[in-house]
């Protein structure tokens, strides 16, 4: 057990200092000051302390060779200060989605960081028989190739509706090449349908080596068990160093443009990341099992 205190934590934009009492490398107890605690302290006043990111990539080379990976999951997260990845297998035709997606969660089994697996499919795939093997699988996010924006009226949605439940795994809209020029009027569709139908769905595309937002995290059920330094969560954590440029910005802005001030990150209580060295710990990445969707109304 140990106290981090004078923590400045840059949440949404807000700062806010405050003291963490670990145990067992989780949060188990968030107040201004712990006075009267004899445990060791550590003192982080000097820098703005974020959680740990959460990225989207759906280009991970997971059949490539073990260094090839090491040097895509190095390159990409951890030097970014990203502790969790996001990512899916394409599905083409229903009989192949437990083999790939057993075969990517297999080759990600030596990944530092934790991952969260999804599935990519077409329109015509979004069938009740396709949904019922999502939610015996568990699949958090179902990602869905937008072609033809007419396709979306053909879907049997009522069926579709009762074939996700109770697991309700987001439907994520991917806007094909040949419609990008027409995306915000797909988009607008997409929605609409989604909406119109009550399915559980993310009404934008999610951008790729970007944090994810809240509501996302939300959605695919990874919040707040992960991108977040509260109560109970594990202790995940980045160190930036204070400087007059960074201190109205939010962790997008500190992720993108104030990368040199990441001099640690820490994952599940363990430091992966110190300056410019990353520590590789192979298989000390999990594969994340969600449980619960949408845990927050947010």
């Amino acid at each position: 057990m140990y106290i981090i205190e004078n923590a400045n934590i840059l949440i949404d934009r807000k700062l806010t200092t405050c003291s963490l009492l670990i145990s067992d490398n989780r949060i188990t107890k968030i107040q201004p000051c712990f006075n009267h605690y004899r445990v060791m302290k550590m003192n982080l006043d000097p820098y703005i302390m974020t959680p740990s990111f959460v990225l989207f990539n759906s280009k991970i080379p997971y059949k490539e060779s073990f260094q090839a990976l090491k040097n895509f999951l190095i390159d990409h997260f951890l030097l970014k200060g990203c502790t969790t990845l996001l990512t899916y297998v394409d599905v083409s035709y229903e009989n192949e989605l437990t083999e790939k997606f057993k075969g990517m969660k297999t080759a990600l089994v030596g990944c530092p960081v934790d991952f969260i697996i999804g599935i990519r499919i077409p329109v015509r795939l979004i069938t009740p028989s396709l949904m019922r093997m999502c939610r015996k699988e568990k699949i958090p996010a179902i990602f869905v190739e937008v072609e033809e924006p007419g396709q979306l009226e053909n879907v049997p949605w009522g069926w579709i509706r009762e074939a996700i439940f109770p697991f309700n795994s987001p439907l994520i809209p991917k806007i094909s090449s040949s419609q990008k020029k027409e995306e915000r009027a797909v988009l607008s569709k997409w929605k609409g349908i989604m909406v119109k139908e009550k399915i559980p769905a993310i009404y934008e595309e999610i951008e790729e080596n970007q944090p994810l937002c809240t509501a996302i995290l939300n959605k695919i059920g990874l919040y707040p068990q992960r991108a977040s330094l509260m109560h109970g969560t594990e202790l995940s954590y980045n160190l930036y160093l204070k400087g007059r440029e960074i201190n109205n910005v939010d962790e997008v802005n500190l992720f993108h443009y104030h990368g040199d001030r990441l001099v640690v990150t820490v994952h599940k209580g363990k430091i992966v990341r110190t300056g410019a060295k990353v520590l590789f710990k192979p298989g000390y990445g999990e594969h994340v099992k969600v449980q619960t969707l949408s845990y927050f109304s947010l």
